[in-house]
């Protein structure tokens, strides 16, 4: 048990790895950008979470939005701003927000907590396997998801001793995003003959918290896709 921070986590994959904290007895707190998302969905998730505001697009903001948290033994980041952005139509504004959220203000993110880190503290940041696969639309996503594995490397040095990790997640079939949408293409090629599911991704996630062993690695989940 201790105090876990899962920013970005009011829904999808970031929620239910909140959830799974919660549920084990740590006080957790949620992030979103909207003060009474954030409220919202720390009580239904459970009594000793709370919500706060945080906005990674605006850097600047992240440390004041964090100042009330006073200790840190896990930190996951899920937060994200993904929209398809072809480079036919690029939407200039829309990478600039996309980046920012996931590269710089990650990074702050991590910079203004280290201070309350508890001994043997542990940071999962989220990215996914579109690094590896680009589809139709991904330029920004790959792009900012490939860039976490430049930024996990340098922050597992100037955080040390305390860990930090990547976690890649593939196509997660019963997430919000994807359980009904049945016949995605990834099902097919999988060689595990499904998506994987939400359940694993929490398994993964809190394997990277507590592994004291693991450190400044990236950990794909997406049932052997990478290998074909």
């Amino acid at each position: 048990m201790g105090t876990a921070i899962v920013v970005g986590g009011t829904g999808g994959l970031g929620r239910a790895v909140a959830a799974h904290l919660a549920a084990r007895g740590d006080a957790v707190v949620v992030t979103s950008r909207d003060k009474a998302r954030a409220e919202a969905a720390a009580a239904e998730i459970g009594p000793e979470v709370r919500g706060l505001a945080v906005d990674l697009s605006r850097p600047a903001t992240i440390a004041a939005d964090l100042a009330e948290i006073t200790e840190v033994d896990h930190l996951v980041i899920t937060a994200i701003s993904q929209a398809v952005n072809p480079l036919a139509s690029f939407d200039v504004a829309a990478a600039v927000t996309a980046h920012t959220v996931k590269l710089v203000g990650y990074a702050e993110v991590v910079r203004a907590l280290r201070d309350r880190f508890r001994p043997g503290a542990s940071v999962v940041l989220f990215g996914g396997v579109a690094k590896d696969r680009p589809y139709p639309g991904s330029t920004v996503v790959t792009t900012h998801n490939a860039g976490l594995s430049g930024l996990v490397k340098t922050l597992a040095v100037q955080i040390a001793p305390h860990r930090v990790n990547v976690l890649h997640p593939g196509i997660v079939g019963d997430s919000p995003k994807w359980r009904d949408q049945p016949d995605h293409p990834d099902r097919a090629r999988s060689p595990i003959g499904r998506l994987v599911n939400v359940a694993e991704i929490v398994d993964a996630t809190d394997f990277l918290l507590r592994n004291t062993g693991v450190n400044a690695q990236e950990l794909n989940i997406e049932g052997g896709l990478l290998a074909g």
